[in-house]
C-alpha cells in the first residue's frame, strides 16, 4: 500500500516551539496554553499579526530543528515500513517566509526529516520520496502522481478539494477534535490510532 503523509501539523507538532519562542520574546504570559493557535490568537488580539508572521518564518526555518513530532510517529512509520508499505511525504509551503530573514523552508523541512525520521540510523522515508510543493494545487497533483492509496492530512480543505484523487482514501488527522465528521473522510485522533487503522485486516487498496 502506498501511504502519503502531510508534514506540518500532521507529522510535526509545533505547539511547544511556538510557545517557547513567544515566551523568549516576551510576547505571551507564561500561563498561556502550550498551543500554536493560542499563541496566534493572543498576538492577534494585541494587533501584532506581523510578529506572528515573523515567528512562523523562524519556526519553519532557523528553529525548525527544535520542532517536536507527534507521539507515535516513529512507531507508526517503523511498523508501516516493516509491513511492506511504501511511504512518502507530500506537503505544500512557500520556499521563503513572508516576513523576516529568507530561510529556505523546504530545505529546513528536509533536514528535519533526515535527522529525525530514522530507524537504526537509516531513513524511514527516502529523500526522493519527500515532496515540498509551493501550492495546494501542486500538492494535489503530486498526491495523484505518486499513486497514494491513502493520504493523511490535518486540513479538510485538502482532502475535500476538487482536485483530490478520486481513488485515494482520505484520512483526517485531528488530535484536538477541531473538525466535524465528513462523509468519505476517516478521522484519526493519534498516530497510534493511525497504525491500528492501517493494521486492520482486509484493508482495501483503492
Amino acid at each position: 500500500m502506498r501511504i502519503g503523509l502531510d508534514f506540518d501539523n500532521t507529522i510535526v507538532c509545533y505547539d511547544p516551539l511556538f510557545h517557547r519562542l513567544a515566551l523568549e520574546a516576551g510576547l505571551i504570559p507564561a500561563l498561556l496554553p502550550v498551543n500554536k493557535l493560542a499563541v496566534r490568537d493572543h498576538l492577534r488580539r494585541l494587533d501584532k499579526e506581523e510578529l506572528w508572521t515573523e515567528m512562523q518564518g523562524a519556526v519553519y526555518g532557523a528553529r525548525m530543528a527544535e520542532a517536536d513530532m507527534f507521539p507515535g510517529v516513529l512507531d507508526c512509520l517503523r511498523w508501516a515500513k516493516a509491513a511492506g508499505h511504501s511511504l512518502c511525504i507530500i506537503s505544500h509551503k512557500t520556499r521563503h517566509p513572508f516576513r523576516g530573514p529568507r530561510y529556505d523552508l523546504h530545505q529546513a523541512a528536509r533536514g528535519w526529516v533526515e535527522r529525525r525520521l530514522l530507524d537504526q540510523g537509516l531513513p524511514l522515508i527516502p529523500a526522493d520520496q519527500l515532496f515540498f510543493e509551493l501550492t495546494k494545487e501542486e500538492k494535489l497533483r503530486r498526491i495523484a502522481a505518486c499513486g497514494c492509496d491513502i493520504f493523511v492530512d490535518d486540513l479538510p480543505e485538502i482532502l475535500l478539494a476538487a482536485g483530490f484523487p478520486e481513488h485515494t482514501r482520505r484520512l483526517l488527522f485531528d488530535p484536538e477534535g477541531h473538525h466535524a465528521a465528513v462523509d468519505g473522510v476517516t478521522t484519526i485522533a493519534s498516530w497510534d490510532a493511525l497504525r491500528r487503522h492501517l493494521a486492520m485486516p482486509c484493508q482495501p487498496t483503492l
